[in-house]
């Protein structure tokens, strides 16, 4: 995405939100009949493929009708494919996935997530229509690095500023992720060496998303190994 987001170090960007439920209360699900899975596997996840079909797919037409009325796309810009509890809406300026999947903590429960690969415009991401077909989509926009980063060489590097700047850091023992706080933005920073997303409290439009996003990137530029994160 040109102009504002680091595209000479990320090599992808999602915005990404997640929601779901019970999986007994899917349309699908017969009482006395089916049986509420007990783990996430793949037999469980082929069970809530088949029980939440219609919820999936009700989803993804709206998806498709909203798009195709706020943005205008004519019939050979905009196509949308179903089944195997996936939904995926590909246009000609981003793609959206919808998947559905056994909670893995949960497994009487399902989760929903919604992804949205190759915006190719902030400026899109921004007009009324856009951010009026994905308002209170996303909670999150993750950054996958091209470089990779080393975690270990982040958490120092905020330690080092002593609160410089308003950064905090907090991290397991074994260093395989950490999460970056930044004083003054609700959103805090997730980054696994590979990947680097932002977490927002509350789900919004990609719009919003980026514009959180310039505030941790302002932050960073004090120490030249966060910079280099994301530029």
């Amino acid at each position: 995405m040109s102009g504002e987001l680091p595209s000479s170090i990320v090599a992808a960007i999602d915005f990404v939100g997640r929601g779901g439920g019970l999986v007994k209360a899917l349309s699908g699900y017969r009482k006395g009949f089916h049986t509420i899975p007990d783990a996430a596997n793949d037999a469980t996840n082929a069970f809530l493929a088949k029980v939440g079909e219609k919820e999936l797919a009700e989803e993804a037409e709206a998806l498709f009708q909203a798009v195709r009325a706020a943005l205008g796309y004519k019939r050979k810009e905009l196509s949308l494919s179903v089944g195997g509890g996936l939904a995926v809406l590909t246009a000609k300026d981003f793609a959206v996935e919808i998947g559905y999947a056994i909670e893995e903590e949960r497994p009487e429960r399902y989760v929903v997530t919604t992804r949205m690969r190759e915006l190719r415009s902030a400026e899109l991401a921004r007009t009324e229509g856009f951010a009026a077909v994905f308002a209170g989509k996303f909670s999150e926009i993750v950054f996958g690095l091209k470089k990779g980063a080393s975690v270990e060489a982040v958490v120092d590097a905020i330690e080092a500023l002593d609160g410089e700047g308003g950064l905090s850091v907090t991290y397991p023992s074994d260093c395989s992720e950490c999460e970056i706080r930044v004083e003054g933005v609700d959103a805090h920073v997730r980054c696994t060496g590979s990947e680097l997303g932002m977490v927002f409290p509350r789900a919004g439009a990609p719009g919003e998303l980026i514009d959180g996003f310039a505030a941790v990137r302002e932050a960073f530029r004090i120490d030249r190994e966060l910079a280099g994160l994301i530029g």
